[in-house]
């Protein structure tokens, strides 16, 4: 991370003291590579939080919120989601997020077996998108793999 944040909080809990660093957007724009804009753009797709904002309404990013739009770039960019498919992987996160609160909570055995059958099969969903995808990536490369042999041979002659 840089050093040019903005705020250090620090926060009193039953272990002790913690740190917690405060970036401005142009610092979280310069750690993940994006743009302010789509920083923005992510937070009005709830693909992150809302961030924190000073009196001035400046937003003020948490490491946390740097690594979670670093994942959003990595699986946008690398494993090629769309828009929509980054918005039902966020929402099955947070859904295991809540739903392991509930769990721990709830003493309904039926009501938990229900949750994590829906949290199952979010799961199933995304496993056979992510396969799809690298189906398709594997025949990309095949294809450019066949074009690269024919140029080779024909460079050859």
């Amino acid at each position: 991370m840089t050093k040019s944040n903005v705020n250090v909080k620090v926060i009193f809990s039953a272990k002790g003291m913690v740190r917690m660093n405060k970036f401005k957007i142009d610092d979280a724009a310069r750690e993940t590579g994006l743009t302010k804009r789509t920083i923005r753009y992510y937070e009005e797709l709830g693909l992150i939080t809302e961030p924190e904002r000073t009196d001035g309404g400046t937003r003020l990013y948490s490491e946390d919120d740097i690594e979670r739009l670093k994942k959003v770039v990595l699986a946008k960019d690398i494993l090629g989601f769309s828009l929509q498919e980054l918005q039902d992987f966020v929402k099955l996160r947070e859904k295991i997020q809540h739903h392991r609160e509930d769990y721990r909570n709830s003493r309904d055995t039926s009501k938990r077996r229900e949750e994590l059958d829906h949290i199952a099969a979010g799961l199933s969903e995304q496993i056979v998108m992510i396969d799809k995808k690298m189906e398709r990536m594997r025949d990309f490369r095949d294809e450019i793999s066949q074009l690269q042999d024919k140029v080779t041979q024909l460079l050859k002659e």
